[in-house]
């Protein structure tokens, strides 16, 4: 795997805290471990048959584990790789920490066996942390067209074939991993529904009109949704509904955690410039960018988007405070401010930016307009929220 810097620094969280640590299949949470924390943690992979049929059998013998490896090694935290593929260990991480102060790092691609099959969930000893696809920040010499194409994964990025990454990816991991931990029964099914969903990436939700699209029963939609939020391959963006002088639509709105995995499974064969896909694919990526800043930075503000009855709508709104309209132009309108006009009549909001590829920077009342690279660099400068 190509050497990315990444932004979590995972030792920095584990010094103060137990934590789970989230992210989908292939965003690099083992590769990291092994760079970050080699030399400061014991590792337990439960990918490993060896060490995955000795704990499943008998979880107890985690302790004498520990104790063997750090009387060895003289490491001062823990990691268990994979903790929702033996789900009970986690009675025994709880106990290890509340009797022997030890800091665990417990890592995993789907909080659905955990939640669902009423893990001890530490109530409130372990923090929570996600890893997320390559931001901009993590990629040298950052190629947006690539990326709105291919997406973040650090293998299907740095590829020099990503198309054949991806489509092992959405094979592998998507239907192999979510057909092995039985989640659906009806692979063909769900596989018509994962196309009809990645084709209405970013709309609002219609659970009818994908229950017709996919030949699949509503109720089961949803249950699929659910699916793919627990497994991490998806978030919902709910509505923000506080504006007075317009009512809002309630309707959440869904994405795919990677452009690349989403074009993969939509069968997208051209990102066309000028196309209405290439600016849903600007705005996904907007969108990632923002949620791994916040997520990264440990800014505990809700991310949602904004959209009227009639019809005005902003991409995305950071807490009360921060609204973010995407737009793919080269030449800023008086059109494309709308959205931002409406809720600056709201005088709610203390920024307001129209994101673009427009090169000339710009100010209207109080929404600043600014070419995408200017932002997303502020943004990690930490000059925007």
């Amino acid at each position: 795997m190509h050497n990315y810097q990444r932004i979590l620094n995972l030792l920095s969280l584990l010094q103060k805290k137990s934590f789970f640590l989230l992210g989908p299949r292939a965003t690099g949470k083992s590769f990291l471990i092994r760079e970050q924390l080699a030399k400061q943690a014991l590792i337990f992979n439960l990918l490993r048959s060896e060490v995955y049929l000795k704990l499943s059998a008998n979880p107890w013998e985690l302790e004498a584990m520990i104790d063997a490896g750090m009387a060895q090694h003289k490491s001062k935290y823990v990691v268990i790789d994979e903790i929702q593929k033996v789900p009970h260990l986690l009675d025994e991480v709880h106990r290890l920490i509340e009797e022997r102060k030890i800091h665990f790092l417990l890592t995993g691609s789907s909080a659905r066996k955990l939640k669902h099959g009423h893990a001890n969930l530490l109530a409130g000893r372990a923090w929570t942390a996600n890893l997320f696809p390559l931001c901009y920040s993590e990629i040298p010499n950052f190629n947006l067209e690539h990326y709105l194409r291919f997406g973040g994964l650090p293998a299907v990025y740095a590829s020099q074939d990503p198309l054949e990454e991806l489509n092992a990816y959405v094979q592998t991991y998507l239907y192999e991993e979510i057909q092995a931990e039985s989640l659906v029964r009806k692979l063909p099914q769900f596989s018509r529904f994962l196309t009809v969903a990645a084709l209405a990436n970013g709309q609002m939700l219609n659970f009818t009109q994908i229950a017709n699209d996919s030949g699949v029963p509503a109720s089961t939609v949803r249950e699929y949704y659910a699916i793919l939020e627990d497994t991490l391959i998806g978030f919902m963006l709910t509505p923000w509904t506080k504006t007075v002088k317009r009512k809002a639509i309630a309707t959440a709105k869904f994405y795919l955690f990677d452009t690349g995995v989403c074009h993969t499974l939509a069968q997208t064969k051209m990102l066309e410039r000028n196309s209405d896909l290439y600016g849903r694919s600007f705005e996904h990526w907007i969108g990632m960018e923002l949620r791994s800043y916040l997520s990264y930075r440990r800014i505990n503000e809700p991310l949602h988007y904004w959209r009227s009855v009639h019809q005005h709508e902003v991409d995305f709104i950071i807490d009360d405070h921060i609204a973010i309209e995407v737009k793919a132009t080269k030449k800023v309108t008086a059109n494309d401010l709308k959205g931002l006009q409406c809720l600056e009549e709201e005088k709610k909001f203390k920024q307001l930016y129209l994101i673009s590829h427009d090169s000339t920077a710009a100010k209207y009342g109080s929404i600043q307009c600014m070419h995408w690279k200017n932002f997303i660099e502020l943004l990690w400068a930490d000059e925007i929220v």
